[in-house]
């Protein structure tokens, strides 16, 4: 899976303009929350590749 985090905040910028157009706070709220809940999931598998590297690097070292 690409990116995991882009179907979220896709979702989110949609109900956050649907909510805009129609006036409803409610939807307009919700789709906020979505687009943050995309950008966490990034930060996450950014965090997890960051870790796997880290890891990487330092297996390399020992077997050398």
């Amino acid at each position: 899976m690409g990116d995991k985090g882009a179907m979220d905040k896709l979702k989110g910028k949609a109900k956050r303009m649907a909510g805009k157009a129609t006036g409803d706070s409610r939807t307009k709220g919700e789709g906020r929350a979505d687009e943050a809940k995309g950008k966490a999931k990034n930060a996450m598998d950014d965090a997890k590749g960051q870790g796997r590297g880290i890891k990487d690097s330092l297996t390399d070292r020992d077997e050398t």
